[in-house]
């Protein structure tokens, strides 16, 4: 057995845990790693300012890291940056699409999704990736994530398709004015993680039938637009991310009115990793 550092960073936040025996014997969260946003420079510096510290007196064999961004093109950004901080043999960087296929299919086929600030989706056969639709980002896709939702809301509210009271209730929950969201969509960083961020919105109102519609619709786009273009009738449909779990029996809904079956659905895929490595 083997002590092994799993790491599975989205966009706002990494979680790391070191397993032993399928046993966690540390954890550890720190903000999202991303070479699509963040130089190998900036992102070698964050780990040994940040992680290092968290397990420098630790034991710690392998890493895998499972992380938004990490295309193939990328890996050797992130592989190198932890390397200057653990000079390990074995770095494992995968794409976070890996780590729901790894977390809820394992070495069976099946159908995994992410449904978190951003959204993706693909079919595997058990050992490799067979078919993916692309998301496309929130500005052309990311039908059903958070990023999704909340650019929905925004609209909505915007265009005064709220109930009386609702879209004067969110702009000051969450200090809002027409203007201020122009700027954090079209001019500020990470418009993406600023949308995701008002969905929440939505769960606290999901009795209003409006807002129900809406989430329902998100969701219906993401099956629609990805999901159905695989071999969904003889595959469960299985899912990881917030929003999955959050608005899970929306979602199971929206999966029913399609007439697709649904699976797991994990808040974050750890769970599901840390019983693939269980045994390595």
């Amino acid at each position: 057995m083997k002590f092994n550092l799993l790491a599975d960073s989205g966009a706002t936040k990494t979680s790391w845990s070191l397993i032993y025996d399928g046993q966690v014997i540390h954890q550890f969260d720190s903000k999202g790693i991303s070479p699509i946003y963040q130089s190998e420079q900036e992102i070698e510096e964050y780990i040994y300012a940040t992680v290092f510290p968290a397990y420098r007196d630790k034991t710690i064999d392998a890493i895998y890291f499972y992380g938004s961004g990490c295309i193939p093109e990328k890996v050797p950004i992130v592989k190198n940056a932890i390397y200057k901080s653990f000079p390990l043999e074995t770095i494992q960087v995968y794409s976070d699409l890996i780590a729901a296929v790894h977390a809820l299919c394992g070495y069976q086929k099946g159908i995994a999704c992410i449904l978190g600030t951003g959204s993706n989706s693909c079919e595997w056969d058990g050992e490799k990736i067979v078919k993916q639709i692309s998301p496309l980002g929130f500005i052309l896709g990311d039908e059903g994530s958070g990023a999704d939702l909340g650019k929905r809301l925004v609209n909505n509210a915007l265009k005064e398709q709220l109930p009386a009271g609702m879209k004067e209730t969110f702009l000051e929950t969450y200090q809002l004015t027409p203007s201020i969201i122009i700027d954090k969509v079209y001019r500020q960083p990470f418009p993406s993680r600023f949308l995701a961020g008002l969905s929440p919105f939505l769960l606290k109102n999901i009795e209003e039938p409006v807002v129900r519609k809406i989430v329902l619709a998100s969701f219906s786009d993401f099956f629609e637009k990805n999901v159905m273009h695989y071999n969904y009738k003889n595959n469960k449909v299985n899912f990881v991310g917030s929003i999955a779990y959050y608005y899970s029996d929306i979602l199971r809904q929206a999966a029913v009115d399609k007439g697709i079956e649904t699976g797991i659905i994990y808040k974050s895929p750890m769970q599901g990793l840390i019983e693939f490595y269980k045994d390595k």
